[in-house]
């Protein structure tokens, strides 16, 4: 991660699994387009690593019901104090994750998205962009519909709720889409690097404060900050 990564606090509470991370490639989603070079996406997942309580073959069906999924409505908090740029909160989540109807909403996307066509929440869903200071600015997507809490020019402090783990717009199960950038316009603007202030690591049987650093692909992390919802 380069030297001028931008501090912040971690936007979540409880225990999480990071599922994408710039620690195992840049861009971490294979591409630089819409702020996504540093992006971050992370789930929940159990102790038999799996991140609902339904039958996996059910995913390959008929779907699995949004509710079964350990993530979907968990809180999500502000990382820094700063102004709200944007909001929407009117794209639906769907009832189910599906690998039929996700897969091909993201083949279609990746093929034929227009931003002006199409409007940026097909891609991104419910979505809030959070300005912390000239050219820093965070992107947090895929939000529960209707679960978003502050509105377009409020100034909120750090550790304020935002809204709710969702599986709106291009998501294949219920997750935390986050990143820094330099622009509010995702549709134009370039990642940045972030460190999280303070965190805790799962070592396999103990726990490890991590601070001023970010986690890889595939760790277990949990916040050290208290909930102020």
């Amino acid at each position: 991660m380069p030297n001028e990564a931008t501090t912040i606090a971690f936007p979540l509470r409880g225990e999480w699994y990071t599922e994408t991370s710039p620690a195992d490639r840049v861009p971490s989603h294979g591409t630089n387009r819409f702020g996504l070079r540093y992006a971050f996406d992370f789930i929940q997942k159990d102790k038999n690593d799996r991140s609902h309580t339904a039958n996996s073959a059910d995913y390959l069906l008929g779907g699995i019901p949004l509710k079964n999924y350990y993530c979907f409505g968990q809180p999500v908090y502000a990382p820094f104090t700063g102004e709200v740029i944007t909001v929407k909160n009117n794209t639906s989540d769907g009832e189910k994750a599906s690998w039929l109807h996700d897969q091909t909403t993201a083949i279609r996307h990746s093929l034929f998205f227009d931003p002006e066509r199409d409007g940026f929440e097909a891609i991104a869903g419910n979505y809030i962009v959070i300005k912390r200071a000239a050219s820093i600015y965070a992107a947090f997507c895929h939000l529960q519909k209707g679960s978003i809490a502050i509105s377009e020019g409020e100034h909120i402090a750090e550790g304020t709720y935002l809204g709710n783990v969702g599986h709106s717009g291009n998501s294949t199960e219920p997750h935390l889409h986050f990143q820094l950038m330099d622009s509010a316009i995702i549709e134009s603007a370039n990642g940045l690097p972030l460190v999280f202030d303070t965190y805790e690591k799962y070592n396999g049987n103990t726990w490890e404060i991590i601070q001023n650093q970010f986690p890889a692909a595939g760790e277990r992390i949990r916040s050290l900050k208290s909930d102020r919802k």
